[in-house]
């Protein structure tokens, strides 16, 4: 990757994603090709990258990331993280009532910024001219960096705006 201030906070970012109370099992390329749908609602992942803890915001980053466009994120990413938060309070109070989903989610939506931050610096890794490097990927990433800058992540998030 060609150095660049996302390429410098790099290892900030990772530590930000890697350090939370709520961790979660990733998929680790959680696209919605590796994905299977069937007529009932059910789905199956396939293909996993990597299967270890981090912030669950990661793979929904990946996925958004995977099965919209760039206008399509900036018209839809925030209903979409309400719904997916709704399904998770729901899912967690069933499954793990000892957890604090109020908590879990200020926490998740606190780095979804930076979540997404580490996906652009994968695509900027791997393939810089990929379609997703799209202006808003490329906002929120500068987003994730100025809260970074301002010395307080959590302060704010882009969800606020």
């Amino acid at each position: 990757m060609f150095d660049s201030p996302l390429k410098q906070a790099a290892s900030q970012i990772d530590a930000l994603l890697n350090t939370g109370q709520f961790q979660t099992l990733l998929h680790g390329d959680a696209k919605v090709a590796n994905f299977c749908f069937s007529k009932n609602d059910q789905v199956a992942a396939v293909d996993f990258q990597y299967v270890g803890a981090g912030c669950g915001m990661k793979d929904v980053v990946c996925f958004l990331g995977s099965c919209l466009t760039g206008n399509e994120c900036e018209m839809h990413y925030l209903s979409l993280l309400e719904h997916y938060f709704t399904e998770l309070k729901q899912a967690v109070n069933e499954h793990h009532p000892q957890l604090d989903v109020e908590q879990l989610e200020r926490e998740w939506r606190g780095l979804f910024t930076f979540a997404w931050a580490d996906f652009q610096r994968f695509l900027l890794g791997c393939s810089p001219d990929h379609p997703k490097n799209n202006a808003f990927s490329q906002r929120i990433t500068q987003d994730a960096l100025s809260l970074l800058a301002a010395g307080s992540p959590f302060s704010s998030s882009i969800l606020d705006n």
